[in-house]
């Protein structure tokens, strides 16, 4: 009989592995830009690969010590990383505008990567500059972080009862009408209530636990869940311990957030969003910092073997082993997620109905 181990690891190893957020471009544009691509390569791609990772969405996030003087310059910077990492290696990694783009990277066997912006701190209310983004090639866009911006609050202001600004609704419109995603992580409740209101097309929350289970403001209420997979949206669940839970992490908090999730939104509108925080804060934040606190989470607390994208063959043994059917694995490992941004020669579908082996 196949062991667990091994049955979790030959269904990752064969699966389409896809992850809706990693920071890496934080840490590539630390570099000169000569060795962008090389850094890339070296230092990502093998733990990519190590996780069986097919597809990455690649954020752009700005931090504080950019905003707000710097923050276009900071984002064009990474944006311009971004293609020049798939530039100079052409026969690991492509940049994706589209689903046929993605389709057409893994079937060549390399990583498609999409851009997204987290938080919009370089537009504030110029929100015609969100079109000069999707010209350069960004798919999904929150409109805020933690704080608050020109176009909504974000989660850790949800005592405001804040909605999206009269900017943030036309954001929303525009965006729309250019096929990007938004975004609804990091987003306030109330701003959360207000997207649903208005959205016409799918929403995603690429990194998001659920709240009913670690009651943390970063995490998604049960009706915001049910609403996202509504629009036909998806709820990518945060692999960070500081959202799943309060007590010592493991993959069983893991395997529960994920099935909250599948339980509310089904089970082909679930993936992994996994926010890797390890080897970012590792390098940015000194010694004389640590322990980073951020929100009240211990940012060095994690759940063992999930430190970075190698350790993503994990989740989908641990889901395995609960008794998860093989299908139902795959679409949450990544099937679902590809599909959700236009691949079409990757999903499994129908396996909402499967049963549980």
């Amino acid at each position: 009989m196949t062991s667990p181990t091994t049955a979790g690891h030959r269904l990752h190893t064969d699966a389409l592995v896809a992850d809706a957020h990693n920071d890496l471009l934080m840490l590539v544009v630390r570099r000169p830009p000569q060795l962008w691509a090389t850094y890339f390569r070296d230092v990502w791609y093998p733990q990519l690969r190590a996780g069986g990772v097919d597809l990455q969405v690649l954020p752009v996030f700005i931090d504080h010590e950019f905003t707000p003087e710097g923050a276009l310059r900071e984002t064009l910077r990474m944006v311009e990383a971004a293609h020049r990492i798939a530039e100079g290696n052409p026969d690991l990694v492509a940049l994706c505008r589209t689903g046929a783009e993605i389709d057409t990277a893994i079937s060549s066997g390399r990583i498609a990567l999409v851009l997204a912006l987290e938080g919009c701190p370089q537009i504030d209310t110029d929100i015609e500059l969100l079109q000069t983004f999707a010209r350069l090639g960004v798919r999904i866009v929150s409109f805020t972080h933690f704080g608050r911006s020109a176009l909504a609050d974000g989660s850790g202001e949800d005592r405001t009862g804040s909605r999206l600004t009269r900017a943030g609704v036309e954001a929303l419109t525009l965006l729309e009408s250019l096929g990007v995603t938004i975004d609804v992580s990091h987003l306030a409740a109330t701003g959360v209530d207000h997207v649903l209101e208005l959205a016409t097309r799918p929403v995603i929350a690429t990194h998001s636990c659920a709240r009913s289970l670690h009651d943390h403001h970063r995490n998604l209420s049960d009706d915001h869940i049910r609403g996202i997979a509504a629009t036909g949206g998806l709820i990518c669940a945060n692999l960070y311990a500081g959202y799943l839970t309060t007590e010592t992490p493991t993959l069983d908090h893991v395997v529960a957030h994920i099935e909250r999730l599948t339980e509310l939104a089904g089970p082909t509108k679930v993936g992994i969003g996994a926010d890797f925080v390890a080897d970012l804060f590792a390098e940015k934040i000194p010694a004389c910092d640590r322990p980073l606190i951020i929100e009240g989470t211990n940012t060095e607390i994690l759940v063992p073997g999930l430190e970075g994208p190698s350790g993503l063959p994990l989740v989908s043994h641990a889901l395995l082993t609960a008794g998860h059917h093989e299908n139902e694995v795959r679409g949450i490992a990544g099937a679902n997620l590809a599909r959700f941004l236009g691949a079409t020669h990757h999903g499994t579908d129908n396996h909402a109905a499967l049963p549980r082996r």
